[in-house]
Order: structure tokens, then sequence, then C-alpha cells
């Protein structure tokens, strides 16, 4: 079976990474499988590659490209896939319509966040394709329940979770990492890793962190990941007086071998599709703290593998983490616990062969 995953770009990112999972883990001998990358290559191009499977790069530079549509389509024609899966909005957009036009009879189409940012035309899209799609692959029932919010048939979705494979070895120390980033013997780390966007909420660490300041003095938050709003949260941190606790370290293609040093993961996020952060905290042994909306509770089960937070409020953030950072025991158990829940229901195997069994399904 010709598979044609067709996403915007192979970035470092979490549709990306899941993407790389399932096109590397379909087993060769029933999936031949390509990549078209809309607007660019990026880190998992050359992963893709190694495994050899083949990337195409369409170059796509506006929001309207009727040439990047035109070679799209070319490329699809020439393909002659079986099914054509897409990822995210612009590929959802341009590559549905490609495929259409190039005569591709079975779609999936994979919506990845509760999209909010959403415009009424651009759901308006959603709708109308939606209509010629065969299956919506969605990683939530938060995402899934969105969109059906908006207009979508409840009939097209499928719900296949995102994947975590089991943390690596980590290559350095605690010692080593602590003297990597400066920091003294025995300063406890909690972790955030994600994009600085507004739709990640990292002012609220920031003023968590503050509070955690008060009562510790050994706690340093390292905020992992870049995007529009760093210079503004840096000044809030300038403000805030709490530059020596809190350290914006940017985009790191080496977090894995930092997340297993981790006393605890934050995620402040009001929205989220399923968060790969999340995913790999825990299957690092890492407790997390998270705030309570339906993406993050499909993870994290409160007590068990970490806590989570209610929606803005900020204080929680230091009252639920104090006392991991002060009960080994219970930084332990929920450690294992959270290892244990991403083994047991993440895995990518299990994502693979569900993804596996759709397209022999539409097949």
């Amino acid at each position: 079976m010709r598979l044609l995953h067709i996403i915007p770009t192979l970035d470092s990112h979490g549709a990306e990474k899941q993407l790389t999972l399932l096109a590397t883990g379909l087993p060769r001998d029933r999936f031949d499988v390509h990549v078209c990358a809309l607007t660019r290559g990026g880190p998992y191009e050359k992963t893709l590659s190694d495994q050899g499977i083949p990337v195409t790069v369409i170059g796509k530079r506006w929001k309207v490209d009727p040439a990047a549509y035109r070679r799209l389509k070319k490329n699809v024609a020439k393909l002659q896939p079986d099914i054509v899966h897409t990822w995210l909005f612009a590929a959802n957009a341009y590559g549905r319509s490609a495929a259409l036009a190039a005569g591709v009879k079975r779609l999936v189409a994979a919506e990845r966040c509760v999209d909010r940012w959403k415009s009424w035309h651009e759901l308006a899209i959603d709708r109308y394709l939606a209509r010629r799609t065969n299956r919506m692959a969605v990683n939530s029932t938060a995402v899934r329940d969105f969109y059906i919010a908006h207009g979508l048939s409840p009939a097209k979705f499928v719900v296949i979770p995102n994947a975590a494979p089991p943390a690596a070895p980590t290559t350095i120390t605690r010692a080593e990492l602590l003297a990597e980033l400066g920091l003294p013997p025995g300063a406890k780390l909690i972790g955030a890793v994600n994009r600085l966007w507004p739709q990640k909420r990292v002012k609220e660490l920031i003023w968590a962190a503050d509070q955690l300041k008060c009562v510790r003095d050994d706690v340093h938050l390292l905020i992992i990941g870049d995007g529009p709003l760093r210079s503004a949260l840096e000044r809030y941190r300038r403000l805030t007086e709490i530059e020596d606790r809190v350290h914006f370290l940017g985009a790191r293609s080496d977090v894995p071998r930092w997340l297993p040093h981790f006393d605890v993961l934050w995620l402040a996020s009001g929205y989220e599709g399923q968060s790969n952060a999340i995913m790999e905290a825990m299957a690092a042994g890492v407790p997390v703290v998270a705030t309570d909306i339906p993406g993050n509770r499909d993870l994290v089960v409160p007590g068990e593998t970490g806590f989570l937070t209610r929606l803005n409020n900020r204080s929680d953030f230091a009252r639920l983490t104090l006392p991991i950072l002060e009960d080994r025991q219970l930084a332990e158990r929920l450690g294992a616990a959270g290892r244990a829940r991403m083994l047991r229901e993440f895995s990518v195997a299990a994502m693979v062969e569900r993804y596996a069994a759709l397209y022999g399904e539409l097949h």
C-alpha cells in the first residue's frame, strides 16, 4: 500500500515527531511510505531519509501560494498513492485539495490540537474538506470534541493517542548537568519544555517559581523552547526579580539527556491536543504538574503520575510541586507510575498498529 504523508514542515515539534515515529514504524512489507513537507524540511527530514523514506519539500512561500499548490498536485499525481494522510491546517487544506484534484480516493486528515486560534473561514475550509475525507485522525477526545462542536461529523473521527518511546539512558550525570548549567550542587530542577506562545501561559510558571522561592532556596525553573513571547517573558522575569532562579535556555536538541534529571515537569497550557512534553517526561520517570484541561487529563492521573492544577489558579503549581520536592519517596512513586503508564498505554508499537489497521480498513 503506497502511503503519502503531507505536513507543513519537519521541524522539531510534536506533530512532526509523531509523523516520524509512525512513518518509520510502519512495516515495510505492507506499506510503501513517502513524506512531503509543504513549506520546508527540518531535523526530522534526516531521520526519515536515514530510514529510507523518500522526502519531498514543496517550498510553499506564501499563505496563498498557487505555484506551490501546482507543484504539490504534480507530486501527488506522479506518486499515485493509495492513501494521502495530511497533518495540521496548511497541509490539511493544500494536501487534501491537491489529492482530490489528482484523483486520490482515500484521505485521512490529522488534527492535533484544540485549535482555538482558527478563524471562521479556516473552520469553514475544515468543514468543506471533511465532507470529502474518509477519516479524521485525532490524538485525543478533546480534539475530537472541539471539531465536532464546530460542525464536523462525529462519524468521521478516530482517536489514536500519541506515542512516547521509552526514554533512552541519559549520557550525562546530574552533577555534570548542574555544572553545565552553572547551578549549585543539590539544586532542584523544574523543566518547562514548550514553545513560548500565548497558549502555553509560561508567565504563570515564572510567577509560581517566585512563590517557591519564598519557601525554598534551591529551586530552578528551566524554560526550554523559543517563540515570539520570549522577550516579554524575559522582561517579566526581570521585573519579578527572579533572574537567579528562572533560566531561558532556548530551543535545544539535547533535551532527552537532561530530562531524566528533572525533579518535576510543568505545563501551564490553556488548551492542548496531547502534549509530547508530558509524555516524554512521564516516559523518563519525571512527575508532572500540569493544567487540568482535557488533553492533559488523558495523560496525568492525579496523585498517581503527578498532579493537575486548576486553570487560572497559578498558585497551584507551587502548592502541588512542593510535596514532590520534599518527599523523595513520593517523587519516585509518581515517576515510576508515569513510566509504566507510558509503556502500557502509549507505546509506539500500539500507535503504529492502530494506524495500520485504519489504513487497512480504508484500502
